[in-house]
C-alpha cells in the first residue's frame, strides 16, 4: 500500500507574521529575502520556477488560489504552501493587480569559468537602472542564444520583482553574474582572450562590420549615460543604422545587436553551448 505525503500547508492571518514580514520587506526593498531567496510573483513565474532547476522553497497563495495552486504543486510534494487571506496577500504584493501568487525561489548560482566557458556570448549591463529595461534584454539574451549575462555594479539587482517579471522566466535559466565592477569584467575579457564590443550611438563601425561569430562580449549601457569609460576603452564601438532617429531605446538596441549575433553564430556553426546553472 502506498503512502503519500502530506504536503506542509500553513495558513497566515497576521500581518506580523515572519514570514509575511520577510516577503513584504523584500518587495519593499527590491531585494531578496533574508534567507536569499528571490520573490518571483505571478502565475507564469510560479510556473517557470517549477519547471526550472532552481528550489522553490515556498509559495504564498492567497485564499481564492489554494485549489488551482495546490493542483500545480502536484509532484512537487517538497514545496512548503502558505496561504493568506485575499487582503492580506494584497498588502505584500508587488503589483496593484496581483495573481495571487508568488514563489520563494533559490537564485541560480554561476561563476566566472561557466559563464565564460566555450564560445561564449556574454552580455554585460552597465548601470542600467530600470529593472523594466534589464529583465527584457534578459528575456531577450536567452531567445537569441545568448550563453550569458553580466549584470555590472550599478544595474538594477536580478532579484529585484520587477526584473524577475520581466525577464519571464529567463533568469532562472541563462547563467548570470552580478555586481562586478567594470574593471573585474575588462581583466576577465583579456584573460581569456575575448573580443568586447560596446554598443554606440556615435560609432563609427557599423554592427556588420563586428566579428560577432567569435567568444565575445557585448556591453550594453544606460539611455543617459552610455557605457562608462573604462569599458568603452576597453570595448570595440558599434553603431546600429538607423533612419530618422539618432539613437534606441536600449532594450530594442540588445535585440538588434543579439539577433545580429545569432545569426552570424549560426551561419559560422557556432551556437549556444547547452547549458544550465547548478
Amino acid at each position: 500500500m502506498s503512502c503519500v505525503l502530506a504536503r506542509p500547508v500553513s495558513e497566515l492571518r497576521s500581518p506580523s507574521n515572519p514570514l509575511i514580514r520577510d516577503v513584504r520587506r523584500a518587495v519593499t526593498r527590491s531585494a531578496a529575502t533574508k534567507k536569499g531567496l528571490w520573490v518571483a510573483e505571478s502565475l507564469r513565474l510560479f510556473d517557470e520556477a517549477l519547471a526550472s532547476r532552481l528550489k522553490v522553497d515556498t509559495v504564498v497563495a492567497a485564499a481564492r488560489r489554494r485549489r488551482e495552486v495546490e493542483a500545480r504543486l502536484r509532484g512537487h510534494g517538497d514545496v512548503t504552501l502558505s496561504i493568506v487571506d485575499d487582503n492580506l496577500f494584497a498588502r505584500i504584493a508587488s503589483t496593484e493587480t496581483s495573481q495571487g501568487v508568488l514563489a520563494l525561489v533559490e537564485p541560480p548560482q554561476c561563476d566566472l569559468d561557466e559563464l565564460f566557458k566555450g564560445v561564449p556570448l556574454v552580455v554585460a549591463l552597465d548601470a542600467i537602472q530600470d529593472p523594466g529595461n534589464v529583465g527584457t534584454i534578459v528575456r531577450t539574451a536567452e531567445a537569441f542564444g545568448a550563453t550569458g549575462i553580466v549584470l555590472l555594479k550599478g544595474t538594477a539587482r536580478a532579484a529585484n520583482p520587477k526584473t524577475l517579471r520581466a525577464s519571464a522566466g529567463s533568469l532562472f535559466r541563462l547563467p548570470h553574474i552580478e555586481g562586478l565592477e567594470p574593471e573585474e569584467l575588462i581583466d576577465e575579457i583579456k584573460k581569456r582572450g575575448l573580443c568586447c564590443f560596446a554598443a554606440s550611438s556615435r560609432a563609427e563601425r557599423p554592427l556588420s562590420h563586428a566579428r560577432l561569430e567569435r567568444g565575445c562580449v557585448i556591453v550594453l549601457g544606460s539611455e543617459a549615460h552610455g557605457v562608462r569609460p573604462a569599458l568603452r576603452d576597453a570595448a570595440e564601438d558599434l553603431r546600429i543604422p538607423t533612419r530618422a532617429v539618432e539613437s534606441l531605446n536600449v532594450s530594442a538596441a540588445a535585440a538588434v545587436v543579439l539577433y545580429e549575433a545569432s545569426r552570424r553564430r549560426s551561419a559560422s556553426g557556432e551556437s549556444r553551448n547547452d547549458r544550465g546553472m547548478r
